[in-house]
């Protein structure tokens, strides 16, 4: 089967392009970023007790950190691991408050500039031994996402169909790919999406992946020839097309998406704080500095408001609602917002455990699952839990590898393993919707 291949006219240009990015990363060359990142740290806090609680989130405010791990600092308690960036202006004032606070923390990562530029090159020398076909184990820009998309679109007529549900912020079109053979007059449906967070690349790669897993395999397994011929999926690899496309050229750590705050140089919005459910309650923020920023309004973002519309023009037939974050190694359901069960819980629940058991069996990693209140943190306005409530009964929400080690800056080497368990379990969720829940 071909799949996206380039062109020659392509390859020629894509060497030349190669050789720049290595001798650019070289030292004393231009470097990545522009060398924003140099110096900064990462490091794992243990807080103990409610005093060092209460000690980091006053110094949260007082030093310039980024919290990676939890993504709020009010989700920050006692016993919780916390994972925060700090600038390399405020790493000794950090550690100084650290020894002076007796809290436990260890550096994940020494220098944040150093790393970045050699996965960076890592990155391009496996790109340049990959010209021949389209390289599912690396990261893609927006572009090289969005041609893949077109590309697929012409190639598989029979069983893909992209469209444009609308438009981001800064004027991108949010394209969707549509999977699954005409093979009945009513068909169920499975939505899925990555990249709402920008930061999140291995979302995005996922997303691919499963696409590409589906196109090659619907012939040979009889679990992705039932899945296609029973229900279409709906991919959007990339939700926060603006934020993503940021997070390649100027901040590889933006979460938000890009749209311009009233009164405040800060932009974008955390856009999974932005949907109509419990909006802006608790677990957001309403400063729009802040990561967690709920925005001016439930659904004030075009990229939330295009999704919500279709969800909600669709959802009669659509059964599942499936999110691509990281990280955590999670695999969560509703309700993020208040710490209730849901109607349907047996169900879902038999769904996740399936789900994880499935994952676990390829390379041991283990999951945790459960309600996201409970097992991550209570936070309102969520994607997951708009669904729900908007009548899909099964919403899912995935935090994939790791658990801090790489954090955001998963290796490409981990790609194909992070996506081959997860696939499995994103095919025993479907399969679990094609039969009654006992």
């Amino acid at each position: 089967m071909k799949f996206l291949g380039k062109s020659s006219r392509q390859r020629t240009v894509f060497l030349p392009l190669c050789w720049l990015l290595l001798k650019f990363l070289q030292p004393g060359r231009c470097h990545l970023y522009n060398n924003r990142y140099a110096g900064d740290k990462v490091i794992r806090l243990l807080p103990k007790t409610e005093g060092q609680v209460h000690a980091l989130k006053k110094m949260y405010h007082t030093l310039q950190v980024d919290l990676w791990q939890p993504s709020s600092i009010s989700y920050v308690s006692e016993g919780a691991v916390v994972d925060v960036h700090i600038l390399q202006n405020a790493s000794q004032a950090l550690l100084a408050f650290l020894h002076e606070a007796n809290i436990q923390y260890t550096i994940l990562i020494k220098d944040l500039q150093k790393t970045l530029e050699k996965d960076s090159s890592l990155r391009t020398q496996r790109n340049r031994r990959s010209l021949s076909a389209y390289n599912y184990e690396a990261y893609h820009s927006l572009e090289e996402i969005q041609d893949w998309m077109h590309q697929l679109n012409k190639t598989y007529t029979g069983i893909i169909h992209m469209f444009s549900i609308g438009r981001s912020y800064e004027g991108r079109s949010l394209f969707i790919l549509k999977l699954g053979r005409r093979s009945r007059a009513y068909k169920g449906a499975v939505w899925i999406d990555c990249g709402i967070h920008a930061r999140e690349w291995i979302g995005p790669a996922f997303c691919q992946w499963f696409v590409k897993e589906a196109l090659l395999t619907y012939r040979s397994d009889p679990a992705m020839k039932k899945m296609l011929n029973h229900l279409y999926f709906y991919v959007m690899p990339v939700f926060n097309v603006d934020g993503y496309h940021f997070s390649w050229t100027h901040d590889r750590f933006w979460r938000k998406t890009r749209s311009r705050n009233s009164g405040f140089h800060c932009r974008g919005v955390d856009a999974n704080r932005n949907w109509k459910v419990k909006w802006c309650v608790e677990g957001a923020s309403m400063h729009p500095c802040d990561d967690t920023y709920c925005g001016p309004f439930p659904e004030s973002e075009p990229e939330v408001k295009a999704v919500a519309n279709f969800l909600r023009k669709h959802r009669k037939h659509i059964r599942a609602y499936l999110s691509f974050h990281a990280y955590a190694q999670m695999l969560l359901y509703p309700y993020s917002y208040k710490y209730a069960t849901i109607p349907n819980f047996s169900c879902v629940e038999s769904a996740a455990h399936k789900a994880v058991k499935a994952l676990r069996s390829v390379y041991g990693v283990q999951y945790r699952y459960g309600p996201a209140s409970h097992t991550l943190y209570v936070s309102s306005g969520s994607s997951m839990d708009w669904a729900y409530k908007n009548g899909i009964p099964y919403s899912f929400a995935f935090e994939l590898r790791d658990t801090g080690y790489f954090g955001f800056l998963l290796p490409e080497m981990l790609i194909k393993p992070t996506c081959t368990e997860t696939m499995l379990a994103v095919k025993n969720i479907t399969m679990h919707l094609l039969k009654k829940c006992p």
